[in-house]
């Protein structure tokens, strides 16, 4: 018996609609045109990569899109959202209208670069196009009020930031539908987002309504704060391997694959976008009770689901997200200019006129001058998710101070005086402008510090810990066992916290480790909430018990 097979057809595996982007023209230097063999090309000068690309890093640190500063608005005006929900969306708002005038940057993480590139067939360039892209985030972070944060690996242990916040990924490739231009996406990924980029390799046995749903409150619940929410997530279902799975979701969370076909083909087996299941996703992340980061609705602010043809062996599963610090624009070379996509400049427009008393419940005022034994004593009067308003010194140490201190400790010395008397801010600086108290100086992900809290609790320090996101059962046992706290600050308003709540910073130890030196800061009405406290109660450990056994978060 002969099988009759289909005839040959090609598509893209993601065949892009049309580009509804909104530009503005950057220059038009650097570019020629020329005939040759009939055709006309496009000459694209090293240079000319170099400007556009160190102007795109400094738009993607201070400005946000129209829509994404819309959708924090609507937080602020929905009658269902928690007074926490609105109080973040309000400090995100503020924190984008600072970082708008261009000298604090929206979060103090400013990522890693990525850049992807389409050159279609009629662009000509000098060659090594990567060079001149790289020169220009080169340009943009050591002229910029910018944090390096690439380490240079010397060894297999050893390790040194590069100073110059390089290398970058870049990755260009051939355009074979638009000849005739020159197509970019600049991202800026911090730790905290591209930490939770996920690959679950699965089997057809989920492929269903009932058991997606529910593998996925799962997996998002777990997913927690720490990239500081409210999210754009991004779900890839499929695809022809694992690393294109998840490429395909780092790019949904940008949303740069919205004009996908709306359905699937067996000839070409195209992607496509599911916005049914995007809508109940998304209905479930405002169930699952974790809110904007403290309790609510706004977990997400929307969800991209892209279904991709698999091996019929494989089901991969990508989850990824784009945090609060929404860091992307397109751009585009043409015989007409080089053109970078439009982001908003007067974020202002989007503030309430509403004042922040009247959109959040009553607030602690805490004094971290006083004992360490008084400020726990006050704390412990409070149920989780209380919001707090700190004033006094904070003492800042992440990862390289802390493994630092433990070194200490492990040699029989005492945990530094400042550990014991101080709560503890795990954050690291951006740099300082000329004329600022502080740089961007927002929360670091306190997961990465869990491993040292019960040995420096024992030691009668980190009592009271201030970072962003969930944390371990260890770390929750130990405050209860010791009588110490963790309050999570909100991630993402690092410019405003900057501008507004620090009024002093200076180094007391490690200056050597550069923005992971230990410092002291002096804030005021510096904004918190009590995640787990001293009777091994734990925000976001009820939230995931409350979920495994089916019942709705309050």
């Amino acid at each position: 018996m002969t099988t009759m097979n289909p005839d040959f057809s090609y598509e893209d595996l993601l065949p892009l609609g049309h580009d509804e982007t909104e530009y503005r023209l950057v220059t038009t230097e650097g570019i020629t045109t020329t005939e040759a063999a009939g055709r006309k090309f496009i000459t694209v000068s090293q240079e000319a990569l170099r400007k556009l690309t160190e102007e795109a890093v400094h738009d993607i640190q201070h400005y946000l899109r129209a829509s994404h500063l819309q959708q924090l608005r609507n937080i602020i005006d929905d009658p269902e959202a928690s007074p926490n929900d609105r109080f973040v969306a309000l400090d995100l708002l503020k924190n984008a209208n600072i970082a708008a005038g261009g000298i604090l940057p929206m979060c103090q993480d400013t990522g890693t670069m990525l850049v992807m590139g389409k050159r279609g067939q009629h662009v000509l360039t000098e060659g090594r196009d990567e060079v001149g892209i790289a020169h220009g985030i080169y340009d943009a972070y050591t002229r910029l009020n910018l944090r390096y944060s690439q380490m240079a690996p010397l060894t297999m242990w050893e390790e040194k930031n590069t100073g110059t916040n390089l290398p970058a990924q870049i990755e260009i490739a051939v355009d074979t539908k638009h000849h005739d231009e020159y197509q970019l996406l600049y991202i800026a990924k911090g730790g905290g987002s591209a930490n939770k980029s996920f690959l679950y390799q699965e089997t057809r046995a989920i492929l269903n309504p009932q058991s997606l749903l529910k593998w996925l409150e799962e997996k998002l619940v777990s997913l927690g704060t720490s990239a500081c929410p409210p999210y754009h997530l991004a779900v890839v279902i499929g695809g022809t391997s694992a690393e294109h799975t998840l490429k395909t979701a780092k790019l949904a969370s940008t949303r740069y694959l919205d004009s996908l076909p709306l359905r699937g083909d067996s000839a070409t087996a195209h992607g496509f976008r599911d916005i049914e299941l995007e809508a109940q996703i998304l209905e479930l992340t405002q169930n699952i009770g974790i809110g904007a980061q403290f309790g609510g609705k706004y977990f997400c602010h929307d969800v991209r689901v892209i279904r991709l043809p698999r091996h019929g062996a494989s089901l991969p599963i990508a989850i990824a997200v784009s945090c609060s610090a929404d860091r992307q624009a397109l751009a585009k070379i043409t015989s007409e200019g080089i053109f970078l996509e439009k982001l908003e400049r007067d974020p202002a427009r989007f503030l309430p006129e509403t004042t922040s008393g009247q959109l959040h419940d009553d607030v602690v005022a805490v004094d971290l001058n006083k004992p360490m034994a008084e400020i726990r004593a006050q704390l412990a009067k409070y149920p989780v998710k209380t919001r707090l308003s700190l004033t006094g010194t904070l003492v800042v140490a992440r990862d390289l101070a802390h493994a630092k201190i433990k070194e200490r400790l492990d040699k029989g010395e005492e945990l530094p005086e400042y550990f014991k008397s101080s709560a503890i801010y795990y954050a690291g600086p951006s740099k300082t402008p000329d004329g600022y108290v502080s740089g961007s100086f927002g929360p670091t992900t306190a997961g990465r510090m869990d491993s040292y809290v019960e040995q420096f609790q024992s030691a009668g320090g980190s009592m009271i810990m201030l970072a962003k996101g969930n944390r371990s059962t260890a770390v929750t046992n130990s405050c209860k066992k010791y009588g110490g706290f963790y309050l999570g600050s909100i991630g993402g308003p690092a410019a405003r916290l900057a501008q507004d709540c620090i009024k002093k910073v200076e180094v007391i130890d490690y200056a050597e480790l550069g923005m992971e030196a230990v410092w002291r800061i002096e804030v005021e009405d510096f904004p918190a909430f009590i995640v787990v406290d001293d009777k091994g109660n734990d925000f976001f450990a009820e939230r995931e018990k409350l979920v495994t056994i089916g019942k709705k978060p309050s």
